[in-house]
């Protein structure tokens, strides 16, 4: 899933499905969400309605959406949808043809195939297919306040800021992590596009709400999630990994937060950096916990 977004700084606003993991095995209410990932697993072929749904499970259509949705944090029919575009990945991936692949995973024809990627994905099945080919992305590298940076762009926004350090490998390092999500996207290095980049970040004057910055998050449905909860903790504050879980609806998800907050591809801008264990320790970082300590000073500076 790609989530185009734009921001004023400072912030201050196939595994299992978002909210699977909070659940408890009992009741009725959990039967009826079992049965329902069961019966959309096997029947996403026939793209069943909500009604058809509801039918198919002898349940009112208010009750399935509204269990449904509170046990897994997302609708029946983002369920299917979810399940319709895996499979979807997966047979483009080997090699079968957009209408073949439209047409197996129940869909009339390319055109709602694709319609469903752009939705989800913000792309098209053709670009997912190819694995980034025809994505044009600019990269390079300048320097800032915490160190040489790595920034990756689209037209549409910022979709990656990261760090070089020599013991960690250095540039080559650093870029591979980030264009590995795109391994055959057309690159082109800019360093003073990436200059000008990094600068509008770190420049306290430009965090303005008529001039927000563009990003691109490209991640799983519940890495988006974490992340858009991560852009919500305002310079100055910190969180833990089991109030941000607690928050998206997954209370029990806490090393799933975890996981995601350290997947983050958008350092400083998605603050990651904000985030602490329940005891208050400063816990692990990405790009070390000297950086990390180093961005939580500056921007207490900034705010006490």
């Amino acid at each position: 899933m790609t989530l185009h977004a734009a921001l004023s700084m400072p912030n201050s606003t196939p595994s299992d499905p978002p909210g699977f993991a909070a659940v408890e095995p009992d009741g009725e209410d959990y039967a009826l969400v079992r049965r329902t990932v069961e019966f959309i697993s096997g029947a996403y072929r026939e793209q069943p309605t909500l009604p058809a749904l509801a039918a198919a499970l002898g349940v009112p259509e208010a009750r399935l959406e509204a269990v449904f949705r509170r046990w897994a944090c997302l609708s029946p029919k983002a369920f299917l949808q979810a399940v319709t575009i895996d499979h979807a990945r997966r047979l483009l991936s080997q090699g079968l043809p957009l209408l073949d692949t439209a047409l197996e995973v129940g869909l009339s024809g390319p055109s709602r195939l694709h319609d469903l990627f752009v939705k989800h994905e913000a792309m098209s099945p053709g670009v997912h297919k190819a694995r980034g080919e025809g994505l044009a992305l600019g990269y390079g590298f300048a320097e800032g306040p915490f160190g040489r940076t790595l920034a990756v762009w689209t037209e549409r926004g910022l979709a990656g800021l990261a760090f070089s350090d020599e013991e960690r490998g250095g540039d080559e390092h650093a870029l591979a992590d980030m264009l590995g999500r795109w391994p055959r996207a057309a690159t082109l290095r800019d360093d003073a596009g990436a200059a000008s980049r990094v600068a509008r970040v770190f420049r306290p004057d430009a965090w303005r709400a008529d001039a927000p910055l563009r990003i691109v998050l490209i991640g799983t449905d519940f890495e988006i999630r974490v992340w858009e909860r991560l852009l919500a903790i305002p310079m100055g504050r910190a969180t833990h990994y089991s109030a941000i879980a607690g928050e998206i609806g997954s209370p029990k998800a806490s090393r799933a937060v975890g996981a995601a907050v350290g997947r983050n591809p958008l350092s400083f801008v998605v603050p990651c950096h904000r985030v602490v264990g329940k005891s208050g320790a400063l816990t692990g970082y990405h790009w070390g916990l000297t950086r990390k300590r180093a961005m939580l000073g500056w921007e207490f500076a900034r705010t006490g």
